[in-house]
């Protein structure tokens, strides 16, 4: 494997579904801005509640890309 870098980042994605869709609505959009993401890794997930009802549910996920200068 050649020498590289990578930068990560957190993200926090939201879904009124699930925290597997949560996580991938965050994959998804940093993809639309970043290039050569590598690995996504859940690090947190919670839930919103209001009036004692699920509103949302939320995954924290550090994502690497390639990191280019």
């Amino acid at each position: 494997m050649p020498e590289s870098t990578y930068k990560v980042i957190e993200l926090i994605g939201t879904s009124s579904k699930s925290w597997e869709e949560a996580a991938k609505i965050a994959v998804e959009r940093a993809a639309e801005h970043l290039r050569e993401l590598r690995v996504a890794e859940v690090v947190e997930q919670d839930i919103v509640i209001t009036d004692g009802k699920v509103e949302a549910y939320r995954t924290k996920v550090k994502v690497s890309f390639k990191y280019e200068g």
